[in-house]
Order: structure tokens, then sequence, then C-alpha cells
């Protein structure tokens, strides 16, 4: 949000993030990014509001954040030399009126074939235990891919930024000059 020059603040929605039974990483962060959105609407009644939420599916497998060393340490083992699939949900929610945009994207992720050693180095020197997947992208992540095919390289960091920016416009928040003044963004 940061990144768009708009005026936000944040909000922690606390909710529950298990996975339903049979539901599909997309279904998942589909329902999670509306879930995410829709607990602000009290506090934040006439805003529009950001809920994003983002997993991993490798061999039909969702990953969701690892939470410990050990659970990163496995998340990248059964990674190497593997494709995995990143779905980012998105979720924008005009509050005042309850209409709602939500959407999918996906990045593929080709993870180079990692030894040991070289997992334990990254997940020591980033700690990725709160990063659906077990890494951060922005950081020293970039270096266990061999290959990234994706729309939006922003969506891959947890916030698709081209998909937001056409979402906001839908809701009259311009992010460059020439569109509607400023209303407030929850995130």
């Amino acid at each position: 949000m940061r990144r768009l020059g708009l005026p936000f603040a944040q909000f922690n929605p606390a909710i529950d993030e298990t996975p339903l039974d049979g539901e599909s990483g997309e279904e998942l962060v589909l329902r999670l990014s509306y879930n995410k959105a829709l607990a602000a609407q009290k506090d934040y009644p006439n805003a529009v509001v950001v809920g994003s939420d983002q997993v991993g599916v490798l061999d039909g497998t969702i990953l969701n954040k690892p939470g410990t060393t050990r659970g990163a340490l496995e998340q990248l083992r059964a990674a190497s030399g593997k494709e995995v699939e990143f779905l980012t949900g998105l979720c924008v929610l005009d509050t005042a009126t309850g209409t709602h945009l939500k959407s999918v994207d996906v990045c593929r992720v080709l993870f180079r074939n990692l030894a040991d050693a070289a997992i334990a180095d990254y997940v020591e020197r980033e700690q990725p235990l709160d990063c659906a997947g077990s890494f951060k992208v922005e950081g020293l992540g970039i270096s266990l891919f061999r290959r990234v095919l994706m729309d939006d390289p922003t969506a891959l960091e947890g916030l698709p930024l081209i998909r937001l920016t056409d979402s906001l416009q839908h809701f009259g928040l311009a992010v460059l000059a020439g569109g509607h003044p400023p209303r407030q963004a929850i995130q």
C-alpha cells in the first residue's frame, strides 16, 4: 500500500485461517481474503478495505505458513527441484455498500535443486516462518528459484498491486492524478 502512495490504516482481522475439508487452494485464498476484508466492516463502516491471503500448492497439497523452523525445512525440502503454484487471493470491499471484487493471482515457481545445507542456511538467515511456502521473495528467498512465471511480480510478495490498482480505481480510489478524490483504504 505504501508503494501506491495512498493513505491507509492496518487492521488485524484475527480470523481462523484453517482450510475447510476438501477446500482447494483457490477457494481458500478467496474465502480468507473476503473474510479478512469483511472483518473490518464494523470498525470501518465507510471505507474501502483490502483483504489478501496467500498459499502455496505443491502436488495438490496446500503449503501454509510453516510456523516453526522444522516446518520451513520440510516445506523447502519438499519443494526442491519442483514447481510450486502460489495463489494470492485479493478482496476489495466497499464497507458502505457491501460491494466487493475478488480475484486470485497465480504464480508458478520452479525451485532449484536445493541441498539440505543450503535449505538450513536459508532458513537460519531469513527465518521465513510466517511466509506461505517458507520463503521471502523480496529477500534472499529469490536465490531458491530457478524460474518464476507470473503476471504481477508483487503477487508473490503477498499483495498483487497491479490487480489492486484496478480494483481501487473501480471503487473511486485513483493511484495516480486525474482520478477521484481519495477515500480511506484499510488493509
